[in-house]
């Protein structure tokens, strides 16, 4: 059954086991530790219950909208013959395992946070390594799960497969389908628990902060648990499933570019095709020495807080360079030194966005502390500064990407400039191993990310269980911290988006090329001979379908993939804003209704606003999320090949420029209000303050609902792409 699979795979389900093995550690520890007072337990359980309760209602309407898709896609496989019969099952596994990989974390977060903010009143470092590593069983579940699902999937189908190099083309197309579910599974969770955790943030703030001048995660806020909720079932189980799909799509685009790019090279196409599987799971134990090496000491400053993270995260990406060499090395991948580079290539970006991210939206810099500056002057200010700021911010990674794509590529063909067809298949296997290079170490850099949520909610918990100035500013500096490496790690998400939507671009032509030959149709080739679709290279593939700058087809299918970003975040956008509203309306009429709030003697309706936002969140998720999945579609039916080339172009170039500008000024906006809050243009309570959380608020839904959900847009409209492949040759 397993003669055709080298030994060496089995260090990918090895290193699943292992990282879910940890995971499950540092859970246990988490747990072991003390959970505070009556009163913080009380908090926390609140938090808890309301995370929980929003999640079970998610996964409920995703469920219907996962079955209405699977009868879709059975009905493709089955009656019509236009998909592979494989593609249901993958679907329905890929939303299985990112919906518990978003589950896990949420669990663990709601868990950490009130045993963070009790461990912070003994000291910094010991907040920062419960939250820390609370954070990092998030990173190791989902890389974990991710690895589990495609060894089992490598496996199954290899036995139903064995046979020739075009059995593994066909094992690793089919094994890209289930990225769709966890493309589809990962813009749900990510979308409505934004518009959630936004609606409670901001009604917290106008009502809380700004009219009623009380502080940030006050008790008499009737607002404030439904926003520490939202902390939880959006920056963690949203990320989480993002991420989990992030992973998984560069793994398995890569190992469908590996097969086409060394069909027929016999030992050659199974090396290329376990190389960026075996990468991923070297990361696993790599990221796991980095998670033990993050520590800091009491009076640490937020750059000394950084340098700790650095250290950690910085030291697992030189060692999994190294290892690179050593991996393709020893498995014969051919041209294994350009392929290092490649590696190395996205490793490099992932490292300079990061740090370009942390310099534009980190108050110790001075583009947020302009921002903050500008406060002084108003809230207008403030926002065009904020905006100013973000769209400068978009020159640095866009470039760093453009840079990467470029040496990956060239590393990998041996910097062979000529589009000959096997010098192009090379270089976009380098693109993809590029990517696979920048997530390889996932399992550290997404506890940095998932770390922030953990450290705002034990902020939250410390305010409202008044646990005193010094445990207060403890919990602050960890929040501030979180702050700048959420930010960081949403523009991490964004650049491995676009180099892995770059490898997908590349498998949809080879999902094509499967779909006409199953319908058994020829094309022409450059030379002018009538070729099997199987045979055509991907110049032939172009030159067929007119893939050019001059084809109508191509340029309107590239309007439609640019447009589709901004429409999807204004949707997005709108519905933030309609469900903030509902949550002033209620903070206000509570205010005004519940006597002795104010005073600290009334106790508010805290069930209320969470009810509010889960509502929310439910209905306004469905149609942006539904349109992602139409989109590709209709532009497959209508413009074809071409068509769904520039769509996908288009919406990738226009989706990520947006998406670093909105994560980056919603990041420079939150940050710039703690510099004030930390004393200076005023401190809090001044009039630089009030404007910057005017900034703030606008910059909520831009850093924590759009912007995040569109590295899942520009990926999940190539997914489906792919899933539809053999629709849109139908009606072509």
């Amino acid at each position: 059954m397993f003669e055709n699979i080298p030994q060496v795979f089995w260090l990918v389900p090895i290193a699943s086991i292992v990282a879910l093995g940890m995971a499950y550690y540092f859970f246990c520890t988490m747990i072991k530790a003390d959970e505070g007072t009556p009163r913080m337990k009380e908090i926390a359980k609140y938090v808890r219950d309301g995370a929980m309760a929003y999640l079970k209602q998610q996964y409920k309407v995703v469920f219907y909208v996962f079955i209405a898709l699977c009868a879709l896609f059975a009905f493709m496989a089955y009656y019509l013959k236009v998909q592979n019969e494989w593609v249901p099952f993958a679907f329905l596994t890929g939303g299985f395992f990112s919906g518990l990989a978003g589950f896990f974390g949420m669990k663990t977060a709601t868990y950490a946070s009130g045993r963070t903010a009790n461990a912070a009143r003994k000291s910094l470092d010991a907040g920062l390594k419960i939250a820390f590593r609370s954070g990092a069983v998030m990173g190791l579940t989902v890389v974990g799960l991710g690895l589990l699902d495609i060894a089992i999937w490598f496996v199954v189908l290899n036995w139903f497969y064995q046979g020739d190099s075009a059995a593994l083309i066909i094992i690793t197309t089919t094994m890209l389908t289930f990225g769709m579910g966890a493309s589809t599974q990962a813009l749900f969770a990510r979308v409505g628990g934004g518009i959630y955790t936004k609606a409670a943030d901001v009604g917290a703030d106008i009502v809380g902060k700004v009219e009623a001048d009380i502080p940030e995660d006050d008790p008499r806020n009737p607002a404030t648990i439904a926003d520490n909720v939202g902390d939880n079932v959006g920056d963690v189980a949203g990320m989480g499933a993002d991420l989990y799909e992030s992973y998984c799509g560069s793994i398995l685009s890569t190992a469908a570019l590996g097969a086409a790019a060394y069909a027929g090279m016999g030992e050659e196409q199974l090396q290329a095709v376990i190389a960026p599987m075996l990468i991923a799971a070297v990361g696993v134990f790599l990221s796991l020495i980095g998670i033990f090496l993050v520590r800091t000491k009491e009076g640490a400053t937020m750059r000394d807080l950084l340098k700790s993270l650095a250290l950690g995260t910085n030291v697992s990406a030189v060692l999994i360079a190294v290892a690179t060499f050593a991996i393709l090395y020893l498995l014969g991948v051919k041209n294994w030194i350009g392929l290092s580079f490649s590696v190395i290539s996205g490793l490099a970006a992932g490292v300079i966005i990061g740090q370009a991210t942390e310099y534009y939206t980190s108050h110790s810099y001075k583009p947020t502390q302009k921002i903050s500056e500008a406060g002084l002057t108003g809230s207008a200010t403030v926002i065009i500064k904020g905006i100013g700021t973000g769209m400068i911010s978009t020159c640095i990674p866009v470039i760093t990407i453009g840079v990467a794509i470029m040496l990956s590529y060239l590393c990998a063909n041996g910097f062979n400039g000529e589009m000959t067809a096997e010098a192009l298949a090379h270089g976009l296997y380098g693109v993809g191993i590029a990517a696979v290079g920048m997530l390889s170490t996932l399992g550290i850099t997404l506890a940095t990310d998932a770390y922030g949520p953990i450290a705002d909610n034990a902020g939250g918990n410390a305010e409202m269980s008044e646990l005193g100035e010094e445990v207060r500013h403890r919990t602050d500096a960890l929040d501030a911290l979180g702050n700048t490496t959420a930010a960081t790690g949403k523009g991490f998400a964004i650049g491995s988006a676009a180099l892995t939507a770059l490898a997908l671009l590349a498998s949809y032509i080879e999902e094509i090329k499967i779909a006409m030959a199953r319908a058994g149709m020829e094309l022409t080739n450059l030379a002018g001979d009538t070729i099997a679709a199987a045979d055509a290279t991907i110049p032939d593939f172009m030159n067929y379908f007119q893939v050019n700058l001059m084809n109508p087809r191509v340029l309107v299918g590239a309007f439609i993939g640019a447009m589709a970003a901004f429409l999807f975040c204004g949707l997005t956008m709108e519905a933030v804003g309609r469900a903030a509203q509902k949550m002033v309306v209620e903070v206000r009429r509570q205010f005004k209704e519940i006597a002795g709030i104010l005073e600290g003697t009334g106790t508010p309706d805290y069930g209320r606003c969470v009810e509010i936002s889960t509502r929310a969140a439910q209905h306004e998720m469905i149609f942006p999320s539904i349109l992602a999945i139409i989109i590709p579609i209709v532009v497959g039916m209508v413009l074809g090949v071409a068509g769904v080339l520039g769509l996908l172009v288009g919406g990738l170039a226009g989706g990520f420029t947006l998406a670093v500008f909105m994560a980056n000024a919603g990041g420079a906006w939150d940050n710039a209000k703690k510099n004030v809050e930390e004393g200076n243009f005023g401190g809090k309570g001044s009039f630089a303050h009030k404007a910057t959380i005017v900034g703030d608020t606008v910059g909520d839904p831009f850093k924590d609902t759009s912007g995040p959900s569109l590295n899942i847009l520009i990926k999940l409209m190539s997914m489906v792409s792919i899933v539809m492949a053999g629709l849109t040759i139908m009606f072509n």
